[in-house]
């Protein structure tokens, strides 16, 4: 309310101030709280599509198996909640006014974890007790790139992991999803939520494949669905010298 009536004042006609200095200083403090007052927005983005699926809620009420989703690391350059944008190889601008909703990193581990539970018909208990008996397979993703190019493309690099928690057997495989897109911020951050579905869906296919593997763990492949996959030799357990 003081601030109201100070503009107020300050922006009182000419007539009513007596010294010419003053009305110098009042006109110019007018004008910056005016300014201030008209300053846009600020506008949030979410990379989780809050789809939801009737035959995937009903198959988590008894999974076949558990997944547990770590924190996902991304670069330090964006890992902000405004908008990181590239304007050129060498150079970025940071957006005051367009923001994630949360932390790039959280956005993208939330939006990782709600496509997999739907894909695979299970739940996240990251964070949370489960039981012994059920196998638990922990994915983990480390983003290497996660680049915005408005007006052109969306752009994620992540080497992630699948390991089993009972066998041990392991996955590591590298995707990189780009997404064209669109003039405008919407399309950027809908770009960059194709961008997740996409390393989401190689993600479950690999807990897909740990899951009918034996429990030694053969020969482990990454999925095909990204040409830039990146297979590395799992570490399963090996059979005894006696088996």
């Amino acid at each position: 309310m003081r601030f109201a009536w100070l503009t107020r004042s300050l922006c009182a006609p000419r007539g009513a101030v007596t010294a010419s200095g003053k009305t110098a200083a009042a006109g110019v403090l007018c004008a910056l709280a005016l300014a201030a007052c008209s300053s846009p927005p600020s506008r949030f983005y979410t990379l989780s599509t809050g789809e939801t699926s009737a035959a995937g809620a009903a198959a988590v009420a008894n999974p076949a198996f558990l997944i547990e989703v770590s924190p996902v690391d991304v670069p330090p350059q964006v890992a902000k909640n405004q908008f990181v944008v590239q304007t050129g190889d060498t150079q970025v601008q940071v957006l005051e006014q367009e923001r994630w909703a949360s932390l790039p990193g959280d956005e993208i581990r939330r939006a990782l974890s709600n496509s997999l539970t739907r894909q695979l018909g299970t739940i996240d208990v990251f964070g949370t007790p489960y039981p012994d008996r059920v196998p638990v397979y922990r994915v983990k993703v480390n983003v290497q790139r996660f680049e915005s190019w408005p007006g052109s493309h969306a752009l994620i690099d992540a080497v992630w992991s699948v390991r089993s928690v009972r066998t041990q057997a392991l996955l590591t495989c590298r995707s990189v999803a780009s997404v064209p897109v669109s003039d405008g911020y919407d399309a950027l951050a809908a770009g960059h939520q194709r961008a997740v579905q996409q390393i989401s869906s190689e993600i479950s296919e690999a807990v897909r494949t740990l899951a009918a593997s034996p429990a030694h763990g053969t020969a482990l492949t990454c999925p095909a669905a990204s040409a830039q996959a990146m297979p590395v030799t799992p570490a399963a357990p090996t059979a005894s010298a006696g088996s």
